[in-house]
């Protein structure tokens, strides 16, 4: 296979994070980095740095706050802009206020997108490609990305092991999942 997938679970939540990475070229995707801690964002570049990894694009599948704790660090540290879908903005904004409720110390909802990721949309990653599905219903900006040709897909929380995904959540809507 032409690409490999790390995974890790970062923040009191365990919000897997995912690396996505290309063999040959070493070029990476990082999706949903939920690092909350310095601790965790050292584990992560302990990982990116290990397997020689060159990041060159930072996606949410959706901006829940567990799955944007790391977005600031990781956009810094490797000089990336946010990709996401126009509908997940509302929830980015919302993570100050989230965190808030958590009783968490709050993070910035930062950084805002750079572009945006739409139904229909494709990007590579070496001789990989993803395409872009948009699968609302865990949240209404939630989008999945499908590696057709290694037959796998990155799908944030729209689905869990034998089950799909919370619908309990602001924004959530069980019909629509």
């Amino acid at each position: 296979m032409p690409t490999k997938v790390l995974t890790l679970t970062f923040n009191p939540v365990q919000e897997n994070t995912y690396v996505v990475f290309d063999a040959a070229t070493r070029e990476a995707v990082i999706f949903d980095p939920g690092c909350y801690t310095p601790r965790e964002e050292e584990q992560l570049q302990r990982e990116i740095e290990g397997l020689d990894l060159k990041p060159v694009r930072l996606v949410n599948t959706h901006c829940h706050f567990d799955h944007v704790l790391g977005n600031a660090w990781v956009a810094t540290t490797y000089g990336l802009e946010l990709g996401t879908h126009p509908l997940a903005v509302q929830e980015l904004n919302m993570v100050p206020m989230v965190m808030e409720l958590y009783r968490m110390p709050p993070v910035a909802a930062e950084p805002q997108p750079g572009y945006f990721l739409n139904e229909g949309d494709t990007f590579t990653l070496g001789e990989a490609t993803f395409e872009v599905l948009f699968c609302p219903g865990h949240s209404p900006g939630s989008i999945c990305f499908y590696n057709r040709e290694e037959g796998y897909l990155i799908g944030g929380d729209v689905l869990f092991r034998r089950s799909i995904g919370r619908t309990d959540l602001p924004g959530g809507d069980h019909q629509t999942l």
